[in-house]
């Protein structure tokens, strides 16, 4: 009778492109540096390198069905785009040629509502569903969402965005598809009041005075009375849209409500509001990393909103995988070769010039700037 092995213990001098991890891989860490099951690529062995493991056990079979010489063109296809690809460049300006879309169609309701014009709602989502459909997908998007905006049209950019980020958020709360569109389309229309704020206001590149900032606060009271009598939206996500600038804290607006009183949905909108807010160009501001602006709203921000909203977001901005091409704060490019699952937006770094190992969870004045892909 033979025996088969559940795993094999193998040297990573003789291990092969394609074999797949039979267990949790440590290294002096409190979470597994790769975990069962990963199939081995290119980028692997780096991380065996960078922490001196020379042995791995990998599971006795190939369940791709594939032979190693498929496996290994595909990871030396993968390998070779270390640059972005044309490919991943025409994908890139799919997703742009959406994304501006969306904004102007976005402006051109705006326009409307500022004449007087009711809300369409089922116009309104037309504009952000196929974007959804694609931040649903890839939700890594959300921590390049901050490229696209633009400093002119800021507030049209802002509320696709939001959108977008809200959308990612409630599918990461295990929310069912059909009330991810409603907290989307909520989103989407949660500034439409703005319509009715003078645009001076909103144009204006000074900071705002006491008075004028007050004025703008009333956008809340006017968006929830601009979508009140449509049967499109659920009554909790009308006052999700009201409360969307409520802060747990009892320092938010128009209210000042606190914690309970407060919807999930109202929390969502608020966290993807001030993501975007914080992370993109504005007239008085450069535009500011997503990874730096997760750690503000983690610590400067403590106890303003749901800590659960705040994780999710964290996990979203922070999922990046072995390989990955970031820029840093200090202008290096590198790639990500580790991932703490209790600090996932500050992994090891391994620079591109120099080779160098950089922990950025030690090192706390580094940051990543953007990811290049």
């Amino acid at each position: 009778m033979v025996i088969l092995l559940e795993h094999l213990d193998v040297r990573v001098s003789e291990l092969k492109l394609g074999s797949v991890i039979a267990e949790d891989i440590f290294a002096n860490t409190p979470y597994p540096i790769i975990r069962k099951d990963t199939k081995v690529s290119r980028e692997h062995f780096l991380v065996f390198q960078t922490f001196q493991i020379t042995k791995v056990a990998i599971a006795n079979a190939n369940p791709f069905n594939k032979s190693e010489e498929e496996l290994q063109e595909a990871d030396e296809a993968k390998a070779t785009n270390l640059s972005e690809s044309p490919s991943m460049i025409a994908v890139k300006k799919e997703f742009g040629g959406l994304y501006s879309q969306a904004v102007k169609d976005y402006k051109k309701e705006f326009m409307n509502w500022a004449s007087g014009s009711k809300v369409d709602v089922t116009k309104v989502r037309s504009f952000i569903m196929p974007l959804v459909e694609r931040v649903l997908e890839e939700r890594q998007i959300v921590a390049k969402l901050n490229d696209y905006s633009k400093v002119h049209d800021y507030i049209y950019h802002h509320a696709i965005a939001m959108g977008m980020i809200a959308g990612a958020l409630a599918q990461k709360l295990g929310f069912e598809k059909g009330q991810i569109m409603q907290i989307v389309t909520t989103c989407l229309l949660a500034d439409c009041g703005m319509a009715k704020i003078d645009s001076r206001l909103l144009e204006k590149k000074a900071a705002l005075s006491q008075h004028e900032f007050n004025e703008v606060k009333k956008h809340t009271l006017y968006s929830y009375q601009m979508i009140k009598e449509t049967p499109l939206l659920k009554p909790e996500m009308k006052l999700a849209i009201f409360q969307h600038h409520e802060r747990l804290d009892g320092s938010g607006y128009p209210k000042g409500e606190r914690m309970d009183s407060i919807t999930l949905i109202a929390q969502i909108i608020a966290v993807a509001d001030i993501y975007h807010a914080m992370t993109s160009e504005r007239i008085y501001r450069s535009k500011v990393s997503p990874f730096k602006v997760m750690e503000m709203i983690r610590e400067d921000e403590f106890g303003k909103f749901n800590i659960q909203v705040v994780q999710a977001l964290f996990s979203i901005v922070g999922d990046l995988p072995i390989g990955m091409r970031v820029e840093l704060s200090t202008g290096e490019t590198g790639e990500v070769i580790f991932v703490q699952q209790n600090v996932p937006t500050r992994p090891m770094i391994r620079i591109s010039t120099s080779g160098e190992i950089l922990d950025l969870s030690l090192k706390r004045q580094l940051y990543i700037e953007r990811i290049l892909g």
